[in-house]
């Protein structure tokens, strides 16, 4: 079967669409990308592909169960590139071996170096004369250079010339079609002169020789880049377990022993099945612990080094490793489901989702072949026709004495100069093979892979290009408040009731009238009042109903039974409790339900609420009946983000459902202004605030942990949102911060600038290289400065300006 990624559209909502992975061979720069990618959007049932050359991986959206994987790989190989779709087995993704694919590449790069090391050196001794004569004397002999260019086109050049024909043949030329056709023409032009010298033709068999040579090195040191560009990625990859101890029939009292484990392949575990996992382990599945206590290195997760103690009932994740003693854990997500085969999706998908930016390459590169080769023969038709004429004694031979001194020797006439075929011939031939397509090709997809691998890495999941230039572009950062900016454990610091309030007369509801003719409160004490709160909130997950429940937990207090449970996000809860109505939320929440609150009471709350507490009205039987007020203390960290994120020139805000005077005491607390504070916002309307913010112009980044701040996080230019939140925000997000640290959001902001700064310093390489180098290879400083690019010397430049554009991408990890 092939890797199908379903995309999420909603929880509860069935996929409409899926994602193809199709391991793509054959691409040698940016045109052949635009080829790939034009041939897989044809099929009528495709919706968007993307393709990466740095990594070679095509990523295909169609309609569901609508495209045959294997029918668009066949199409695919049909056109030259040799493709592959993604194979998977039942429960996991089955990848090539990282390291031995490495090795295959290494081996191939070493014999690849070395030929071209060898053609260099020899092409080099011809084409400077009597430099090899001393050595060998057959490199004075141009028949030696004649067979030298043969065998060099024969062998290493013709997988060039065999592809760059293909590419030619299926109206897709690319950058072996411009070398191809300079080295054949080079040649060509050289045979010529040597079989009938009366022309007075030059040899310059040594031409076609250094450019096929420049050209196999530049190619060897760019896949050298490119895999050290990977590298990251590939030790993700390696960090999937491929065993686990399966517990057959679990028995605590034998589990110790280890004599009921027997070892299967990591893919074949199912969710519920118990697994032995021995100190030095890699962990197999996601799972929990059952039995056994130990200490866990999670650093391939979050970057951490420090171990994390882990005991029965705590979860851990697959490719983590047991450090300290052996325990048992029952898997809870297996295969493709897992941490990190999730985190490795993520990162794969990341790298082959372009930057905007890119498009301008894209769309460049599309007509880039095309449009050298119609540069060169305007070349070409300029000077045989105008340019020699114009400035006569320009000449492109060079120093040429070996070969003169061959052709006397051999009674032939000594070659011209000035001849105006070959001039025009090799200028025509040096634009050709100086112009490089593959370093716009790879101007973005091998920063994007670096930076995200270096993310990977620190635990920063950024799932794109296009994530990395919203980045760039952001001045605004909004974040969620509890569970973000606060530790999301909030205590309770006071219960108080009306009675302990000095309220006489409280607030009555339409419904409970007798209370007002007995004028005493249904509540007796704050211990009452705390255990009908933790029956009501019981009903409820909210990090306030957390508070309450564990304030009582810990006084040792008994909660009641309760029923009818309803919830309205943002406002509030209810419930029946020992057959009373009892109500909890704000103030806006009661007087829904014809709750009235007295001045007194709100004035108490005003106070508390300007203390920083969230304050909770409960209301018993239709009655006012006291306050809770909650407490959510700031992360450690928090401080320190909010203060470096302003030093970046970031406009900081804070967004939550509390009431102003609390949300204005959290913002005093990390120093900012009080119209940077917006509180008082449900759920629902998140997104609403941030879309506003947006239409005043502003480029938001929202920070969230929440099922309620995925609305916001999906509104937002750039979502963040933290590992420990739940999977609908991480879903929705476009940086995920595996460490659950606050600061990671000034890291990842960084690391994204860098990356896109990376980018768009490759890009205006590539374009300026191309921008210059076609017009010297065209001879514009010919005429005046005796200037111009042999076609030894393009070919040289090209190979390394590719190389260049990897190796700048490479510096990331210095910067970032």
């Amino acid at each position: 079967m092939p890797l199908v990624t379903k995309t999420k559209l909603a929880p509860e909502l069935t996929p409409t669409s899926e994602k193809i992975i199709l391991d793509v061979g054959g691409m040698k720069c940016a045109g052949c990308v635009k080829a790939v990618e034009r041939q897989l959007t044809q099929h009528p049932k495709v919706k968007s592909a993307c393709v990466n050359l740095a990594t070679e991986v095509a990523v295909v959206e169609s309609e569901l169960g609508a495209v045959d994987p294997d029918a668009l790989a066949k199409q695919l190989t049909a056109a030259g590139f040799p493709t592959q779709p993604r194979k998977a087995s039942e429960t996991g993704v089955t990848l090539e071996d990282p390291g031995e694919k490495q090795r295959q590449q290494m081996q191939s790069a070493i014999k690849q170096l070395i030929v071209a090391f060898v053609l260099l050196v020899l092409s080099g001794m011809g084409h400077f004369g009597n430099i090899g004569s001393s050595i060998l004397p057959a490199l004075n002999n141009i028949w030696f250079h004649c067979g030298l260019a043969t065998v060099a086109l024969l062998i290493p050049g013709r997988p060039i010339l065999v592809d760059g024909w293909l590419g030619w043949r299926r109206n897709a030329p690319n950058m072996n079609t411009l070398v191809g056709l300079g080295t054949l023409t080079a040649y060509i032009a050289s045979l010529v002169a040597l079989l009938f010298p009366k022309m007075g033709w030059e040899c310059f068999f040594d031409e076609p020789v250094m450019m096929l040579g420049f050209i196999l090195l530049g190619r060897t040191l760019e896949q050298q880049a490119r895999g050290r560009a990977a590298a990251a990625f590939r030790q993700l990859l390696a960090l999937q377990p491929q065993v686990a101890r399966l517990i057959a029939n679990p028995d605590p009292e034998k589990l110790a022993v280890g004599a009921n484990s027997i070892e299967i392949p990591a893919e074949q575990v199912r969710v519920g099945e118990w697994l032995q996992v021995l100190p030095g382990d890699k962990i197999p599945v996601d799972g929990e612990i059952r039995l056994g206590q130990t200490t866990v290195d999670e650093s391939m997760l979050t970057g951490e080094a420090v171990p994390v103690i882990k005991q029965p009932g705590d979860v851990v994740a697959a490719g983590t490793i047991n450090q300290s003693g052996a325990i048992a854990i029952q898997a809870t997500r297996t295969g493709s489901d897992t941490t990190l085969a999730q985190i490795v999706a993520l990162v794969e998908a990341a790298q082959t989702r372009k930057a905007p930016v890119q498009k301008l390459a894209d769309t460049v590169a599309g007509y880039f072949t095309y449009g050298v080769l119609t540069a060169a023969v305007l070349t070409f038709v300029f000077w045989y026709f105008f340019g020699t004429h114009i400035w006569s004694d320009v000449t492109m031979s060079g120093s040429m004495e070996m070969m003169s001194h061959a052709a006397h020797n051999a009674h032939q006439m000594p070659p011209n100069p000035h001849s105006p075929l070959l001039t025009s011939l090799k200028l025509a031939i040096a634009v050709m093979v100086v112009a490089c397509p593959c370093a716009l090709g790879l101007a973005t997809p091998t920063a994007i892979l670096v930076g995200t691998g270096i993310g990977a890495e620190r635990g920063l999941l950024i799932k794109g290009g296009d994530v990395l230039e919203r980045v760039h572009q952001l001045d605004t950062v909004v974040f969620d408040k509890t569970g973000t900016l606060t530790t999301g454990n909030p205590t309770v610091t006071d219960c108080l009731t009306v009675e302990e309030l000095g309220i006489s007369d409280w607030g009555l509801g339409t419904g409970d009238q007798e209370n007002k003719h007995n004028n005493q409160s249904p509540i007796l004490n704050s211990q009452s009042l705390i255990q009908l709160a933790a029956a009501v909130e019981s009903g409820t997950h909210h990090p306030l109903a957390k508070a309450i429940q564990q304030s009582v937990q810990q006084q040792e207090l008994y909660i009641p039974d309760a029923v009818d449970f309803h919830t309205e996000p943002g406002l509030g809860v209810s419930a029946v409790v020992e057959n009373t109505n009892v109500i909890l939320g704000n103030s806006d929440w009661l007087s829904w339900h014809g709750i009235s609150i007295d001045d007194n009471v709100q004035q108490v709350a005003l106070k508390l609420a300007a203390d920083g507490k969230t304050v909770v009205y409960a209301a018993v039987g239709g009655t006012l009946a006291g306050l809770i007020a909650v407490q959510d203390t700031l992360r450690l960290d928090a401080q320190t983000t909010v203060d470096k994120l302003r030093e970046m020139g970031l406009r900081v805000m804070l967004l939550s459902g509390d009431r102003l005077e609390a949300a204005s005491a959290i913002a005093k607390q990390l120093g900012l202004d009080s119209n940077c504070a917006i509180a008082g916002v449900p759920p629902s309307k998140k997104a609403a605030v941030i879309q506003e913010l947006q239409a005043n112009g502003c480029t938001v980044a929202m920070i969230g942990d929440g099922i309620n701040d995925a609305p916001a996080l999906s509104q937002a230019d750039v979502g963040i949102t933290l590992h420990s939140g739940t999977d609908v925000a991480m879903e929705t997000a476009e940086i995920i911060l595996m460490r659950d640290r606050l600061n990671d959001v000034v890291e990842s902001i960084r690391l994204s600038r860098a990356t896109f700064n990376k980018i768009r310093q490759n890009l205006f390489w590539a374009f300026a290289y191309n921008t210059i180098g076609i017009p010297l290879a065209a001879g514009v400083l010919l005429p005046s400065w005796g200037f111009v690019l042999s076609p030894s010397s393009a070919a040289a430049l090209m190979a390394f300006s590719s190389v260049s554009v990897v190796t700048n991408s490479l510096l990331l990890r210095r910067l970032a």
